[in-house]
């Protein structure tokens, strides 16, 4: 097995390109929807939190390929784009006045204590989901010789589970983005009710769901350097047995760590895995570490006890930070510790994005604590 190699900075135009949808998120805070009067709107995306967050906390140059829709919403999340400066390639679409195409819209609201947050979709005639192979010109992007333009490439499960042509687009970007030498990374990112929905429209059952997902995501992963998902993401999302994911410690790395070996046979092409492990004793309360596997060498963060503001983003938030760690040359540990401090901080605030310091994120992976800073 080869070790993960990283382009250098040097000639190239982005350190990560991120493909996903751009979303809409409308959160009420603590309050129910059904009392709900008010709600914060949070551009985010699973794929678009990577290249904001590594944009805005570690200053690193990122990029998105995405679906972009010509009418007001559309126009805020091009907006927020351009804030957090992130280079935007986007597939336009025209909005009929009446249905659409649309910007899909999440509702999520953060819950409080016992009672757990609640997350749902209006993904109805999202643009994102008509993208296809041909929408982009990875040449043009990726470089077609000589040094690569990007040095990493980043996608995900729910980007591909939006359409069969999503998934065949993400395979395409990776084959582009491998043959021109950047990293490829993928977060399975397992929802079930998205993988469900899009088979019913093909005529299929649950069960049947549950196979062609697999079926898209083995033959995604295949193409991967860079493997993001827990263990629950490895069974469901590519069909591999492993401990029961109901039944177990939450942050017990065995169970990970155990799967690694059947990852491996299956796919030789993987050079690294990691994963958030998080023990939810109440919607306010966590105990979070995280784990990695990197060419062979298994490697676990320490476990803090979180104080959760708003969960979602948490595991976006990992990523981006042992990407960015990785991308600039910190050993396995202190990528991993990155990954980890900066997904427990980006749990203290709003949003799917980070809105912390890279300060903030060093400090908590040295061991720093909550003591007023002045």
């Amino acid at each position: 097995m080869a070790a993960l190699s990283i382009p250098a900075a040097a000639g190239t135009a982005h350190d990560l390109l991120a493909l996903g949808a751009l979303v809409t998120r409308l959160d009420p805070g603590i309050i129910p929807f059904a009392e709900a009067s008010e709600y914060l709107l949070h551009v985010a995306g699973g794929e678009y939190n990577v290249a904001c967050n590594l944009s805005t906390c570690f200053k690193l140059r990122t990029a998105i390929a995405s679906a972009m829709v010509d009418y007001p919403i559309g126009r805020k999340v091009e907006l927020a784009v351009q804030k957090a400066g992130v280079t935007p390639y986007f597939q336009r679409f025209k909005h009929d006045g009446v249905r659409g195409p649309n910007i899909a819209t999440v509702w999520s609201d953060r819950g409080q204590g016992v009672r757990a947050p609640v997350v749902f979709y209006n993904r109805s005639n999202e643009a994102a989901q008509q993208l296809k192979p041909g929408s982009f010109d990875w040449n043009a992007l990726f470089g077609s010789g000589g040094t690569p333009k990007v040095r990493w490439f980043h996608s995900g499960g729910i980007f591909s589970a939006l359409s069969p042509t999503t998934a065949d687009l993400v395979i395409e970007a990776m084959q582009a983005a491998k043959k021109a030498g950047a990293v490829v990374s993928f977060d399975l990112n397992y929802r079930a009710k998205l993988w469900t929905v899009a088979a019913e429209e093909q005529g299929l059952s649950t069960e049947q769901a549950e196979a062609t997902a697999a079926q898209t995501l083995r033959k995604i992963v295949s193409n991967v350097d860079v493997l993001v998902g827990n263990e629950e993401d490895l069974q469901k999302g590519l069909g591999l047995k492993g401990q029961d994911v109901e039944t177990k410690g939450n942050l017990d790395p065995s169970a990970f760590f155990g799967m690694i070996a059947n990852v491996a046979k299956d796919f030789p092409n993987i050079k690294a895995v990691a994963t958030t492990l998080r023990e939810v004793h109440s919607t306010n309360r966590h105990s979070w570490s995280a784990v990695l596997w990197l060419d062979g060498q298994h490697y676990q963060a320490p476990t803090a006890e979180l104080d959760v503001y708003d969960r979602v983003g948490g595991g976006d938030g990992f990523a981006s930070g042992l990407f960015y760690g990785l991308l600039t040359g910190k050993s396995p540990e202190e990528s991993l510790k990155l990954g980890w401090a900066h997904g427990a901080l980006l749990t203290t605030t709003p949003g799917d994005t980070s809105m912390v310091s890279l300060d903030q994120v060093e400090a908590f992976a040295k061991g720093g604590s909550a003591r007023i800073q002045r």
